[in-house]
């Protein structure tokens, strides 16, 4: 039995390249975990060799996402740490997390801004990424934020600057970067913010920020955390998008996959960014549910 109701996903003809392309981003998310007592019960369900987006943890610090990345690491799981700069304490601590990654043989991080106040050293992700590059870090990759729902506190006009920023400084120093929207239940604004960037010049590949298969009260409630406010506001206004979820046990990540799966190829989206709240057994019944249905 399926642990979710499905949702009634409006008619959508799609190619066979953005069919295929849909199943690839299906069945190679990065599932992202949050430090707190649920996420025991999550690592049941997580499939061998994943990809997990570990998150930073305000009221725990840095060292507990450090210290999940190397338990994961461990276990054979492909971690990817994520970095608050406004965590960070000053410049030794800037060094230290560089050194960490290079010492443990991570490859990737991943790079926010943060909220927490006061901040540390680094105000924010651009100035903490100009002094990390300068440090002998052993990345392959890194990826930062992008917001194409806009942000409670922070204007479209200086996310866009920042972003482009951040785009630059990797490019300077030949690493692979990618950007991860906020999780946004509005594929037209992400497709229209997206050709946006893409016209005034940005490069970075894509991770597509979607809710998991998440109960819809703990959705609502936990949304904060993760910057929604601009995405709930559009759910509150949206009748059509408040009705179905009310109605409906959990959200369905197709509810955005499919009306963007004819832009993904041709917009450089190349991965999925799952925010699951721990809630991953119900997601990856998803996933197998989902893939099956494309097989069929």
């Amino acid at each position: 039995m399926a642990l979710f109701k499905k949702t009634e996903v409006p008619a959508i003809v799609e190619s066979d390249e953005a069919k295929a392309h849909r199943e690839h981003l299906t069945r190679n998310y990065t599932i992202e975990l949050i430090p707190m007592k649920s996420l025991e019960t999550a690592r049941a369900h997580l499939p061998a060799g994943a990809t997990l987006s570990i998150t930073a943890s305000p009221v725990k610090g840095l060292e507990e996402t450090q210290r999940l990345t190397e338990i994961f690491q461990g276990e054979g799981f492909d971690p990817v740490p994520h970095i608050s700069a406004r965590m960070v304490r000053d410049r030794a601590h800037c060094a230290d997390i560089a050194h960490w990654l290079r010492d443990n043989g991570l490859t990737k991080m991943f790079l926010v801004g943060g909220d927490q106040d006061p901040p540390g050293e680094y105000f924010d992700a651009v100035r903490f990424l100009e002094a990390f590059l300068e440090h002998d870090h052993g990345l392959e990759g890194l990826g930062v934020t992008s917001y194409p729902d806009h942000h409670a506190f922070i204007s479209d006009e200086k996310l866009h600057e920042a972003l482009h920023a951040k785009q630059a400084l990797l490019e300077a120093a030949g690493l692979r970067g990618w950007c991860s929207t906020q999780m946004c239940f509005d594929a037209a604004v992400i497709e229209a913010w997206l050709r946006k960037e893409r016209a005034e010049g940005l490069t970075l590949p894509v991770h597509l920020g979607v809710s998991g298969v998440v109960d819809k009260t703990k959705l609502m409630t936990m949304g904060v955390r993760i910057g929604l406010g601009a995405s709930l506001g559009y759910l509150k206004k949206n009748r059509a998008a408040i009705t179905k979820m009310m109605t409906s046990s959990s959200y369905d990540p197709n509810d955005l996959l499919m009306p963007l799966s004819n832009a993904a190829v041709e917009l450089g989206i190349e991965d999925v960014h799952m925010y699951t709240f721990n809630q991953v057994e119900a997601t990856e019944q998803w996933r197998a549910e989902s893939l099956a249905e494309l097989a069929g």
